[in-house]
């Protein structure tokens, strides 16, 4: 891409389409003498209805239907549904289903990060198009990637009773609890994937990563000791402690003209969740093995860099196993554990609930209110995708800004990458069809 005599150029670079959001999206940027003075995220992703055709159904039928929101991350959507609905009709859950619950949501954190690392992210770092490409140039790469999200899979198999969509979570629990035979066969799997997951922190912690700060508040669940997964309250990097009762008081969702996507704001600001704001909030609560491995990355206690996301992820990843062990070895050496009820009783009552756990994209927030009956008179669900897009639009601006000599294609690739850092529901949707760029 050449300049024109050295002077400024008015020019919009415009990316028509990005594939499997959920819907249609594009890049929009438009720069005036020089300076990048608008940048639009447009996710045109259609109107599911989701919590609109929840009011009226049974309070027990959320966590099976919103868990199909997401063929990535349907444990989370589980989990946050059963919190919020337990919440309102008054219930608490015991020990042994906290636990259970928790392994649960490791098994999606392990596959999930392992596809995202190894499928979605590596290849920008690595110079390939895609991962069929990466297998063809880095073979033993790809199966280590495969085989943790294999082992992720198993997990979820053993304890949610499938794969993909887990059909054993209810209200109150589980419909049945997993055999300690089977997590122990289980368990062989995941101590594999350790040093699968260690060399995964190894490798990414050698890409090369663009010299990029981002100043956006972090916010993230911190609870009373581990790492955040499926408890805890609300803190944020400005200071800032709540529960989740008061999510809405704080975060609040807006329609944009120009995407069916809402934006959120963070008392009135764009903010960041997910493995940034995770990591940078709850470094202190990593196992010694993760942080020290952390430590070896480079990456300190607090990471500002996006595109250094995927070493965090890998970070995430090697303590989704060592907690998932530590589960396993709770429950197997333990006869009360494993004799345990599978769930308990949740009687219907009116009330209004909120559940909040950390999807491996980063907080998910449901609030459901409820009839006498149970019938779900209202539901708000609000996904981390929403939550960041503000913040991706501001470092697509700061970013494109510093890279407007770049040829066409790199700088689409550049900013495809710098979509890619923020989640796995964006990262296999932000494949540019097209870009067009039009000179003033």
């Amino acid at each position: 891409m050449s300049h024109d005599s050295g002077q400024p150029r008015d020019r919009t670079v415009r990316v028509e389409m990005l594939a499997r959001v959920e819907g249609e999206g594009g890049l929009h940027v438009t720069v005036r003498g020089g300076e990048v003075v608008d940048v639009q995220l447009v996710i045109m992703e259609p109107p599911r209805f989701f919590e609109a055709l929840l009011r009226g159904r049974a309070y027990t039928e959320p966590p099976d239907i919103t868990a199909r929101i997401c063929g990535i991350c349907p444990v989370a959507y589980q989990m946050s549904a059963c919190q919020a609905i337990e919440q309102a009709c008054g219930v608490v859950v015991p020990e042994p289903v906290r636990l259970l619950r928790r392994l649960l949501y490791c098994g999606e954190w392990i596959e999930s990060h392992a596809l995202h690392v190894y499928l979605l992210h590596a290849p920008d770092f690595l110079g390939h198009e895609g991962a069929i490409d990466l297998a063809t140039a880095h073979p033993d790469v790809v199966r280590r990637g495969l085989r943790l999200k294999k082992a992720g899979n198993a997990l979820m198999s053993v304890v949610g009773g499938r794969s993909v969509h887990p059909v054993n979570v209810r209200l109150g629990g589980f419909y049945r609890m997993p055999s300690r035979e089977q997590l122990a066969e289980v368990r062989a799997t995941l101590t594999e994937a350790l040093d699968d997951a260690v060399a995964t922190v190894r490798l990414v912690a050698g890409f090369t990563f663009p010299q990029f700060e981002q100043p956006h508040t972090y916010l993230a669940m911190r609870a009373d000791e581990g790492y955040p997964l499926e408890s805890g309250s609300l803190v944020t990097s400005g200071g800032l402690s709540f529960p989740a009762e008061e999510y809405l008081d704080h975060v609040v969702e807006e329609h944009v003209e120009r995407s069916h996507a809402l934006h959120a704001r963070l008392d009135g600001r764009p903010f960041v969740v997910g493995p940034l704001a995770r990591y940078s909030l709850n470094h202190d609560r990593l196992s010694p093995l993760a942080r020290q491995l952390a430590a070896e990355s480079g990456l300190g206690p607090v990471c500002r860099n996006p595109f250094r996301s995927i070493v965090v992820r890998a970070v995430e990843l090697v303590y989704a196993v060592e907690e998932a062990l530590r589960i396993i070895d709770l429950w197997v050496g333990s006869p009360t554990l494993a004799s345990s009820p599978a769930s308990v009783a949740v009687p219907a009552r009116a009330g209004t609930g909120h559940g909040v756990t950390e999807a491996p994209r980063g907080v998910l927030y449901h609030r459901y209110t409820l009839a006498d009956d149970g019938t779900v008179l209202a539901a708000t669900i609000m996904p981390p995708t929403s939550q960041n897009q503000l913040s991706v639009e501001a470092d697509l601006r700061v970013f494109v800004q510093s890279h407007l000599d770049l040829p066409e294609p790199e700088l689409t690739h550049r900013c495809e990458q710098a979509v890619r850092n923020y989640d796995p529901c964006i990262s296999c949707a932000t494949h540019f069809l097209t870009l067009t760029v039009d000179r003033g």
